[in-house]
């Protein structure tokens, strides 16, 4: 399987061209860049246009673009109001919403990608037919938006009512929006159960998140190195297998400070997948 990596695991400091030579340097081929002010800013055009510039001199691809969750830097703890939320249900906020979404997207006018990953609420949110369809308005526009800039919306299994397996199965028979999704393997695991989140949404996976947990807790582990993730990594490869060619091995991971060399740590990981 194609390895590719998420900048989640260095989402609290500004993303660099050095950070990602070193990805390329460990032989992987793909990353998904994590939308989030401290980190990857889509409205800071000059920091954009200096990632486009080494994207187009590099073997490395932008698989995907992860839509920003907050507009502050310190991961919404300021405030409510810097959730991003396109199931809110005040429209002049959605719009809002709806439009920091659009900004994202407009990274691929200079870093071409091929999905953009989106959540449907916030996390611990529950379940309203009035919030869906709020997540219908915003992502009906979205689709269009996206769509003309040649990007794909995958939506997520996420830790919250909205964004279980069968949440989303619903979503899509009553939209008739029939997305794709991203499937998390982490946020499986706390919730039903990977092989049952998996088996409900296997034919519309189109990306991955693969992180370790205690079944509890959304720790985004190192899988099989850390010794405190409690996912079966045998089984989840073998049910992963089951789709060649259908996405890559995508890490979201955490980031270890203590951790020396974390980009070696990750291809040894690669490696441990492999083999099982």
């Amino acid at each position: 399987m194609e390895k590719a990596l998420s900048s989640h695991v260095v989402v609290n400091h500004r993303l660099s061209t050095s950070w990602l030579q070193r990805v390329e340097a460990a032989g992987i081929g793909a990353v998904e860049l994590f939308c989030a002010p401290q980190h990857l800013n889509w409205r800071d055009k000059s920091q954009v246009e200096d990632l486009g510039h080494w994207f187009r001199d590099s073997t490395v691809k932008l698989h995907s673009l992860h839509a920003p969750m907050f507009t502050d830097e310190i991961w919404g703890r300021s405030g409510p109001d810097t959730h991003i939320n396109i199931t809110e249900r005040a429209k002049a906020l959605r719009l809002q919403w709806v439009g920091e979404i659009k900004r994202a997207i407009e990274v691929a006018e200079i870093i071409p990608f091929r999905y953009l990953i989106q959540h449907l609420g916030v996390n611990g949110q529950e379940y309203s037919d009035y919030f869906l369809d709020s997540a219908f308005s915003s992502l009906e526009e979205l689709y269009v938006f996206a769509r003309q800039r040649g990007v794909e919306i995958l939506l997520e299994n996420t830790l919250n009512d909205l964004s279980t397996a069968e949440r989303l199965e619903h979503f899509n028979r009553t939209t008739h929006l029939n997305l794709n999704y991203v499937f998390d393997a982490g946020h499986a695991h706390i919730g039903a159960g990977i092989e049952n989140e998996f088996g409900i949404m296997k034919q519309r996976i189109r990306s991955l998140h693969l992180h370790d947990n205690n079944g509890k807790e959304d720790q985004h582990l190192f899988p099989v190195r850390d010794q405190t993730g409690t996912v079966d990594w045998k089984a989840a490869m073998k049910l992963l297998r089951t789709c060649p060619g259908q996405y890559p091995l995508m890490l979201e991971l955490r980031e270890v400070p203590e951790m020396e060399n974390p980009v070696g740590e990750i291809a040894k990981v690669f490696k441990d997948l492999e083999a099982l």
